[in-house]
């Protein structure tokens, strides 16, 4: 039981971190991620005024309809990634700051970000 206290202590850590050099503003908005063990969630908040604008994730009717029993979770990651890049840039947002959210930046998390950089976000 105290590894798993240990574990969730470390994660708040980075994620306290991470959060306290990222804002979201209006000009440039903040991409955060939040995974789960089978599932991928993406947003893009406006911190000034508390808003999300826009939000893409494994579960959405869209993206769920493009996915194979064969996919694996860091090319599922990559089609949210992209997804959340195309509802962006459809929307006028080209720039964000992207908040792995106490995440280590490889794997899944990594995947989202290449995807959404190679769709045409700014980070």
């Amino acid at each position: 039981m105290k590894i798993i206290k240990l574990r969730a202590q470390r994660k708040e850590r980075r994620k306290k971190h991470v959060r306290k050099s990222i804002f979201g503003t209006p000009d440039r908005l903040r991409l955060t991620v939040y995974r789960s063990l089978s599932n991928i969630y993406a947003q893009v908040i406006n911190d000034v005024d508390g808003v999300t604008l826009i939000s893409a994730s494994s579960i959405d009717k869209e993206v769920k309809a493009k996915i194979t029993p064969e996919m694996t979770k860091v090319q599922l990651s990559e089609l949210v990634g992209s997804e959340v890049a195309k509802r962006a840039l459809a929307s006028q947002i080209t720039k964000v700051a992207f908040d792995r959210n106490g995440y280590i930046y490889h794997g899944r998390i990594k995947a989202l970000a290449d995807a959404a950089r190679k769709a045409g976000l700014e980070f």
